[in-house]
């Protein structure tokens, strides 16, 4: 079975369980700032675009987007790669590493972006960040919002993560809840949908870390958030086939990688997320260093798979699985942007494959669900390279045997349904959650104009 399975899985069964009653855990996200209110988001130039079908995507990456919001200690760059540094301090904070029980102090300074009003009120938002941190530097990503009855909620933590893993262990945080919404791994959810209760607004800070008296900082290129409220449902319209075209992209299997670095989760099922990954950063001509190789033992194939093992794994969820921390790992390369976002279609997926861009999905199945697989999964990570004449899914499935054997082609209908839906009926006929279209997405900084247009259209820049 592939894939960060388990753990997903985990969380998936939550989130429907909660669904139906309305979580009462304390709220244990980090407290409300003393920070003014940010003026409202001024949408410009890279506007949000409100997808049609429950999904909207905000973006912050330009250098007036950077100079919106409330910057405290932090200072807009401009440039081919307009970002986010830390200037000024606005003090030092103790942090003790979970993972490593370690206390350490730091340096911080921090920017919360305006609010933003999604035209989607959200029954679920998946922040996702692109930046780098130099040794000696991580950042912390959060999310507060104002649901639809007006009342506000705690800051959440959404994410704290480097580069690298020798000053923080990048993590996740669990048990964040305010009673009527729940942080799962990456994922804001509301715990009852159905009671009507919607995320309406939203804001996003960032705290930048570096160790005290250096002037080290890290670099933010890119932070917004996927807003959704995808309907449940078991099955989706079909769509018709729009293209035939398939991009060369590298293959790597996840299973050549079994039994590989136990403390990264131990290759195999459960790194299906960092090796579509790696075939992604690949394709754009990306790729970790000789020496960035020389920690893999020299005996494994492919070292760059298990490059991205380490470098995506979140150690409170336990695996390479978290959504955000891959877009963060493909974004640290180059000119890189990458999102976690959700797509409405294989119309969708269409227009990024004509546009030469590949992207990695998110599915849930029976292995009677999808001809051709040869497995199910409760949760498993593909990447769309094309479609066939008759309007098939050709795609990179890293759970296969070989390299050789990872291009498959797997029937349109079957493919569109078990990605789409949001909810299934697992082998002993229970329901499921399923993803709703989430995918990666990564594309570079340069990109040609048909690229750029493609990725308007989608509401991604």
């Amino acid at each position: 079975m592939p894939g960060s399975a388990s753990r997903r899985t985990v969380l998936a069964a939550a989130l429907a369980a909660a669904a139906g009653t309305a979580a009462a855990a304390p709220a244990t996200a980090s407290d409300r700032p003393a920070v003014p209110e940010p003026a409202p988001d001024p949408a410009p130039g890279g506007a949000p675009v409100g997808a049609p079908g429950g999904v909207a995507n905000r973006f912050w990456s330009t250098y007036t987007d950077w100079r919106t919001g409330h910057a405290e200690g932090t200072r807009a760059v401009a440039g081919r790669r307009p970002g986010l540094v830390l200037d000024a301090p606005l003090g030092r904070t103790d942090y003790t590493d979970p993972h490593t029980g370690r206390t350490s102090v730091w340096e911080y300074a921090r920017w919360t972006s305006p609010a933003h009003t999604p035209e989607v009120p959200a029954t679920e938002a998946i922040a996702s960040w692109n930046a780098r941190t130099p040794a000696g530097t991580w950042l912390q990503v959060e999310l507060s919002g104002t649901y639809s009855d007006g009342t506000g909620t705690p800051w959440f933590v959404m994410g704290r993560w480097a580069s690298g893993d020798t000053d923080i262990r990048r993590t996740s945080v669990d048990d964040q809840s305010d009673g009527r919404s729940s942080v799962w791994t990456d994922t804001f959810a509301v715990d009852d949908p159905a009671s009507g209760l919607r995320l309406a607004s939203y804001r996003l800070r960032l705290t930048l870390h570096r160790r005290p008296g250096t002037a080290l900082t890290p670099t933010v290129w890119r932070v917004g958030a996927m807003a959704s409220d995808v309907p449940d449902r078991f099955t989706v319209p079909a769509s018709a086939p729009g293209l035939a075209r398939e991009l060369a992209v590298p293959r790597y299997s996840q299973n050549t990688h079994v039994g590989q670095y136990p403390e990264y989760d131990n290759g195999g099922e459960a790194w299906c997320s960092p090796t579509s990954s790696q075939m992604i950063v690949e394709y754009w001509g990306r790729g970790p260093s000789a020496a960035d190789l020389a920690w893999v033992d020299p005996a494994f194939a492919d070292p760059q798979v298990c490059h991205a093992a380490r470098f995506t794994y979140d150690f409170q969820y336990a695996g390479c699985g978290n959504w955000p921390f891959n877009a963060a790992y493909a974004s640290a390369y180059p000119d890189l942007n990458a999102v976690v976002t959700r797509l409405r279609s294989l119309t969708d997926l269409e227009t990024l494959i004509r546009a030469g861009i590949p992207a990695i999905t998110s599915q849930s199945f029976r292995k009677e669900e999808l001809t051709g697989a040869g497995y199910g999964t409760s949760g498993h990570l593909m990447t769309v390279i094309g479609f066939t004449p008759e309007g098939d899914v050709i795609a990179n499935d890293p759970a296969s045997p070989t390299n050789e054997a990872v291009r498959r082609v797997y029937l349109r209908r079957e493919w569109e349904n078990i990605w789409l839906r949001t909810k299934r009926y697992d082998a002993n006929g229970k329901v499921r959650g399923g993803t709703g279209g989430v995918c990666y997405i990564f594309w570079p900084v340069k990109s040609a104009p048909s690229q750029h247009r493609a990725l308007r259209e989608l509401g991604l820049l």
